[in-house]
């Protein structure tokens, strides 16, 4: 989720706009939520053009069985890959009140789990993932299920390497959380752009440390889902196939087991078809994937790094 800015020199001539593609772009447009500059009109076709082809033939390819997953146009359709690269990082009020419900307790931990959230147009995934992961943890010891604030994190740990809405790494946020001896809830600190302002009369929780689970290894991290809750992780998430990810079971041979770029959180894993998953809690909600869900391939070498760098609070 590190985001840079993206500056195109476009021509346009020769760039035509079916009317069926213009059609659902000005419907994609007149989203509140995507509202963009005017002047940015044909940068923003035009990348909304080039992803709705990459759908089209990748679901074209799906159709003849030659991928286990589908995708579809969403509220990035005018964003490029790279992570997400946005045109215009304005912090707004991001966050959505959606609760999901799955009834599979072992495709998701049924309880531990918030509603999904809504980054906007910051990298602040590393925060999605960390409150995510705590946010299980809290409910296990005390069985209240609160959402945990963000934006606490986003401004008041600067001092451990983070950088706020420019990226920052899960283990800094749990060290701040520790260090400070608190987090808040996200009704006293709302996910609304600040300066630090963290009142410890408000804590809702506290860490005595986390955990990083061995690098690499599936299995390990099975084990934590299973026995402690949801983890955070770390992954590749760079791929158009992955911005416009729908359904099925995520797996991409361009992904790398090597390469981070975004942070989400692990909350169960299973079977689709064969083929074995990890159900993955995003932060670019509802609107995305699905209901905010991504079931990315298991025991299949580390794909896409989930199992790299997972890591979990100890309350």
């Amino acid at each position: 989720c590190r985001t840079r800015l993206l500056l195109l020199t476009l021509n346009q001539t020769g760039i035509h706009v079916t009317p069926t593609v213009d059609i659902s772009l000005h419907q994609h447009c007149n989203n509140p939520l995507l509202s963009r500059l005017q002047s940015q009109e044909i940068i923003r076709r035009t990348i909304w053009w080039e992803n709705n082809k990459k759908i089209e033939a990748h679901n074209a390819k799906h159709r003849d069985s030659n991928h286990t997953f589908k995708m579809a146009m969403n509220h990035f359709g005018d964003w490029v890959s790279d992570g997400i690269i946005v045109i215009d990082k304005i912090h707004k009020i991001c966050l959505l009140q959606y609760m999901l419900w799955i009834s599979q307790a072992g495709d998701r931990l049924t309880g531990y789990v918030t509603e999904v959230k809504y980054q906007g147009p910051c990298s602040s995934c590393w925060a999605f993932s960390v409150t995510g992961s705590l946010e299980g943890q809290l409910f296990k010891k005390t069985g209240k299920l609160i959402s945990l604030s963000e934006q606490n994190l986003v401004d008041c740990s600067r001092g451990y390497g983070s950088n706020g809405c420019n990226g920052g790494w899960p283990s800094q946020a749990y060290q701040y959380i520790k260090d400070n001896r608190g987090i808040e809830a996200t009704a006293t600190y709302p996910y609304i752009h600040s300066t630090c302002n963290y009142d410890g009369s408000n804590k809702v929780t506290s860490i005595s440390g986390f955990k990083v689970l061995p690098f690499g290894n599936e299995a390990a991290l099975a084990k934590a889902v299973a026995e402690i809750g949801p983890i955070a992780v770390v992954i590749d998430a760079s791929l158009a196939s992955f911005q416009f990810y729908s359904s099925g079971v995520y797996y991409d041979v361009e992904c790398k087991s090597n390469k981070y770029n975004h942070a989400v959180l692990v909350v169960g894993y299973g079977v689709q078809g064969g083929q074995n998953y990890w159900n993955v809690k995003n932060s670019w909600g509802v609107f995305w994937g699905n209901n905010g869900y991504i079931r990315m391939a298991k025991d299949r070498n580390n794909h896409c790094a989930i199992a790299s760098y997972p890591m979990y609070p100890e309350i």
